[in-house]
């Protein structure tokens, strides 16, 4: 089951859209959601690279330029836990 999560947020600094991507990145690592959408490219660029730097992680990116949204995807490799 795919969950996303979807805000409309834009930040207006990297450091304010980076806080934000951190508290997202700890939510998609514990589960809670699969995918996040954002019109901030800020917040995709910083969520994509907190997410890479968890090891058993693959992230896979998304230009939605129809919707003019970024979305962001996790997968979880527990098999080495």
């Amino acid at each position: 089951m795919s969950r996303c999560k979807e805000e409309e947020i834009i930040f207006d600094t990297m450091r304010e859209a980076d806080v934000w991507a951190d508290s997202i990145a700890n939510e998609m690592y514990g589960r809670l959601y699969d995918s996040y959408s954002t019109p901030d490219y800020k917040i995709a660029y910083a969520l994509a690279f907190r997410l890479a730097a968890i090891e058993n992680c693959r992230v896979y990116t998304k230009d939605e330029n129809a919707e003019n949204k970024y979305k962001i995807y996790a997968a979880f490799d527990d098999s080495n836990s």
